[in-house]
């Protein structure tokens, strides 16, 4: 019965095959998909868009999605019906998803009830689909795998987007020294009202130097560094003795030279919210439900476009000059 309340077809984004952004073409007449046991359907209102789902689109990411398929993993929305042995929510929960099973970029999405938490009221859909992939993956970088603590200094190079802006929310709140790099003045200033102590422009050619001055001799302890392919060399000389560098994005590669590791005992570590395990996961969603309960989590929702505008989100978010939160999708 429940069923036959919710219409059987909607509009979703399918890719058929791997390349630029018009591989994602919006469709009218996608079946609406419907919850197995331990899963629930949301209608979505928003669906944010991470850069990796470019990558997974382009067919050069390690992970290729079994064509056709609908992209997206962080949606806000409510709750239209759960599956079998569902207990935990029920039709009409505001929710958001750390991923899905079906595609975010859809008007309904199917994803495990393990993977959805609830939307607390204090936050819209919008930035409901902003706290998923980026704040568990700002998290997973600094405590689970960079094993930050307080006092120490981070860096976030590369801070205005949505796992940047999150790094900076969630250092500041645990008592970190926390240093951000943005490529526009407009950048800085989003960064500076989001946690940053200091903020840096990475366009200024000494601005690495600027630095420097400002961490003095000690240098860094911590860099989570969005864009690893064009910074890392840099990175290496700004970081402390047994300083990390935490891989989050890389779009290509780099040289480097090994022995500015060995001079401080520093280290690379990769980041992959994807490798988490179910306690990590748990982890982090205690973290980021307490967050937003304490009132320093408040996701900042950058440009937001129509389903029809996917092509457009998916050129943007690889080609504009400089980051402002975490680009959504509105249904």
């Amino acid at each position: 019965v429940a069923m036959a309340a919710t219409r059987s077809v909607m509009r979703a984004v399918r890719v058929f095959e791997f390349g630029g952004p018009e591989v994602l073409k919006l469709q009218s007449d996608v079946l609406v998909p419907v919850p197995k046991e331990n899963q629930v359907l949301i209608k979505v209102h928003a669906c944010g868009v991470n850069p990796v789902e470019t990558y997974i689109r382009s067919g050069t990411y390690a992970r290729k999605p079994a064509l056709p398929y609908t992209p997206g993993s962080d949606v806000a929305g409510v709750i239209e019906s759960v599956g079998e042995h569902v207990t935990a929510f029920k039709k009409g929960d505001r929710v958001f998803t750390l991923e899905t099973v079906s595609g975010g970029y859809a008007e309904y999405a199917v994803a495990a009830a393990n993977r959805v938490f609830p939307l607390p009221d204090k936050l819209d859909f919008r930035q409901g689909a902003a706290i998923g992939v980026p704040y568990f993956t700002a998290y997973r970088a600094l405590f689970q795998k960079g094993c930050a603590k307080a006092g120490e200094s981070v860096l976030v190079h590369g801070a205005s987007g949505g796992v940047g802006l999150a790094a900076c929310q969630i250092a500041r709140a645990c008592g970190l020294k926390v240093l951000g790099t943005a490529g526009t003045e407009e950048g800085m200033n989003v960064i500076l009202r989001n946690g940053a102590h200091q903020a840096f422009n990475h366009r200024d050619p000494n601005y690495t130097e600027r630095i420097k001055a400002c961490t003095g001799p000690g240098g860094v302890d911590i860099i989570i560094e969005m864009l690893s392919n064009v910074n890392l060399d840099a990175d290496l000389q700004l970081l402390s003795c047994a300083g990390r560098v935490m891989v989050v994005g890389c779009r290509g590669r780099i040289e480097i030279n090994p022995r500015d590791t060995m001079s401080k005992e520093s280290s690379i570590i990769g980041v992959s919210l994807f490798l988490a395990t179910e306690e990590e996961r748990h982890e982090c969603a205690t973290a980021v439900l307490d967050g937003i309960e304490a009132g320093w989590l408040k996701p900042v929702v950058g440009l937001e476009y129509p389903l029809e505008k996917v092509a457009k989100a998916h050129e943007d978010i690889i080609c504009s000059s400089g980051a402002r939160g975490k680009m959504v999708l509105l249904l």
